[in-house]
């Protein structure tokens, strides 16, 4: 995924000097210190627009969307609370990275998301995430939950697959490709047949990896036992979620080091007589 980061919005951090006669809401994330952050209250009556315990925006690229965080200090000194997002959060720009909160106060911090033009399709997790220093600082995190919205298309692809003995093993190289717009997490199948019939099967299994789009990443299997004499014709299969499927062989001659080295001496023997 392509992230682009924005420099911070302008506009100004607003400020309820009401004091705070309740607790903060539940969904709040509170830091150590007694200060909190958490979505600030949305639009409508229900409970569920006042006490939101996450941010949930939805787009399609190139969207922009707008939304506040909320810091709550109820304690009798003032406090500075210093942002930041991560993950999706290089999307995000804050219109302040640094926010004075007085005592007894509430803080409502504007910012937005853009979606980048090029983003996939499907979820993207990030979070806002609010410290204060000093002495007795604390943290908060906030999780923003972003779904980019359009077609998603997987496809997966298996190239430059070979072979290498290595001993009496055998190393088996691979690249995978993600050449659709949505993260997928590969299972691979691998079989090999000989002259004389199956010398390798392993059974589909999921690899502990996820593929961004576009990205490709380089790969080998052990064959511990592989056929001293024989040649082999390997295949790679891989799937994954969405219909992605993909395979890509290779072909494998085993000869015996002993045999090799008896060959060579014979032509060389051979060429010394002429």
């Amino acid at each position: 995924m392509p992230f682009r980061t924005r420099a911070a919005v302008s506009g100004a951090v607003l400020a309820t000097a009401a004091a705070l006669l309740c607790p903060a809401a539940a969904a709040a994330a509170p830091a150590e210190t007694g200060w909190s952050a958490a979505p600030a209250p949305g639009d409508g009556a229900g409970p569920g627009a006042q006490h939101r315990p996450y941010f949930y925006l939805e787009g399609a690229p190139g969207t922009v969307m707008n939304d506040r965080l909320s810091l709550s200090n109820p304690t009798g000194r003032a406090v500075t609370v210093r942002l930041h997002s991560s993950d999706s959060g290089a999307w995000m720009a804050l219109a302040a990275k640094e926010v004075k909160v007085p005592p007894r106060t509430r803080a409502s911090v504007p910012f937005t998301v853009t979606v980048p033009r090029d983003a996939a399709p499907g979820g993207h997790p990030g979070a806002l995430i609010a410290t204060s220093g000093g002495k007795g600082g604390g943290r908060a995190a906030v999780p923003v939950h972003l779904r980019v919205t359009g077609p998603t298309l997987s496809a997966l692809t298996v190239e430059n697959v070979s072979v290498r003995g290595q001993g009496d093993a055998a190393v088996i190289r691979y690249t995978l490709v993600n050449r659709g717009n949505t993260v997928l997490t590969p299972r691979l199948t691998v079989r090999a047949d000989g002259v004389f019939g199956p010398v390798l099967r392993r059974a589909a299994r999921t690899l502990p990896l996820a593929l961004r789009p576009g990205q490709g990443v380089d790969l080998t299997e052990k064959w511990p036992d592989p056929p001293g004499l024989d040649v082999v014709d390997l295949r790679l299969t891989v799937t994954a979620r969405g219909g992605a499927h993909g395979s890509a062989s290779a072909s494998y001659a085993a000869v015996p080091w002993g045999a090799t080295a008896g060959a060579a001496l014979a032509l060389a023997a051979g060429a010394g007589g002429l």
